[in-house]
């Protein structure tokens, strides 16, 4: 990112949130990402100067320009933001209006996390969904997370897009020459399918539930909700308004939204139910004796177990390959390894 002209701290900001993706095992938010981020800041369409700009603010509340900067940017910036207001009256709720893709939602979610707040973080992103008995994209995957503290540093945190998957695993799937499982995305003609080329070319994903008869209509509504905190309430781009994925020919003014609650204004003894209520779905006897119970946040803990016995974040290698590619293209140096297989 410094090497096509990122600012240093605005580049550390992105590098932390697409590592940490990785880390957490989110690998479709990750490195797989890092050549859009390069391609906005090349084109001109993102802006590598300044910083974002509150507009409207009161004790509780605020209206953030994200300034077109980096997602990430925005997203530290409003969350700090609303952490701060937390502290002094309970809540902080701020949106954010001329933004850009800020990585995964957790990352935003868990910075709560830190002042033992509950967190919450949403964006709206490029119209990829295709909504309940339709045929053309209208929706983002407008991903929802929250993150909510326990007692000794463990928490619940739920970082999920309302689609049934992030556009990113289709594109994992597709460049490793994989099928997708059904209910994961449609074609042109709204029809699930399995082939990822079909959705990545004229179709679209489905949303959470997949079809009608299976709730499909639910993650629907969810990636709406989405829509009303974000495009709506910040008064950014909205819906099929917002540009095409990937497309670099206007900027993409994305609504973000990012609240942080202080459960000491509420009922004495948050986290010691939190981690009661953790506890009650972790010791449950798992249908599968070899597949426990888990709770949200716990399969990304076991991924970064997995990295911290490993020494590193594997990857395939597909994916180091390809990021080589990005890199050379730009002259970056030295490149990722690449002498033997890891396979994720």
């Amino acid at each position: 990112m410094t090497t096509v002209g990122t600012k240093p701290h605005h580049a550390r900001s992105l590098a932390e949130v697409l590592v940490e993706g990785d880390h957490r095992g989110h690998y479709s938010h990750g490195l797989n990402r890092m050549d859009m981020y390069v391609k906005d800041i090349q084109t001109g369409i993102c802006e590598k100067y300044g910083e974002p700009e509150v507009e409207k603010e009161s004790a509780a509340t605020a209206l953030v320009n994200g300034k077109n900067l980096l997602g990430p940017v925005v997203g530290n910036f409003c969350m700090d933001l609303a952490v701060k207001k937390a502290r002094e009256v309970g809540i902080g709720w701020v949106v954010a209006h001329g933004s850009n893709h800020y990585g995964i939602a957790g990352h935003y979610a868990m910075q709560a996390l830190k002042e033992n707040m509950i967190g919450m973080s949403f964006t709206n992103t490029s119209p990829l969904v295709v909504p309940t008995r339709g045929k053309e994209c209208t929706l983002g995957t407008n991903p929802i997370s929250v993150a909510a503290p326990a007692k000794h540093g463990d928490s619940f945190v739920l970082d999920m897009a309302t689609s049934a998957v992030a556009i990113g695993k289709v594109e994992l799937y597709d460049r490793r020459g994989d099928p997708i499982p059904e209910g994961w995305g449609c074609d042109a003609q709204g029809h699930l399918t399995t082939d990822p080329k079909r959705v990545l070319s004229g179709g679209g994903l489905v949303p959470i539930g997949g079809s009608e008869a299976t709730g499909g209509y639910k993650g629907y509504g969810l990636g709406m909700m989405v829509e009303v905190f974000c495009g709506i309430l910040a008064g950014a781009q909205y819906s099929k308004n917002i540009r095409t994925w990937k497309e670099t020919d206007r900027v993409a003014d994305l609504g973000q939204c990012f609240v942080a609650i202080n459960p000491e204004n509420f009922a004495p003894g948050f986290s010691d139910r939190m981690s009661d209520l953790l506890s009650i779905h972790r010791g449950l006897d798992p249908a599968n004796p070899d597949i426990p119970v888990l709770a949200a946040g716990d399969p990304e803990r076991m991924h970064m177990k997995k990295c911290e016995e490993m020494g590193g974040i594997p990857y395939h290698m597909n994916v180091v390959n390809y990021m080589n590619q990005c890199a050379q293209r730009i002259g970056v140096s030295p490149l990722l390894p690449c002498d033997r297989l890891i396979s994720n």
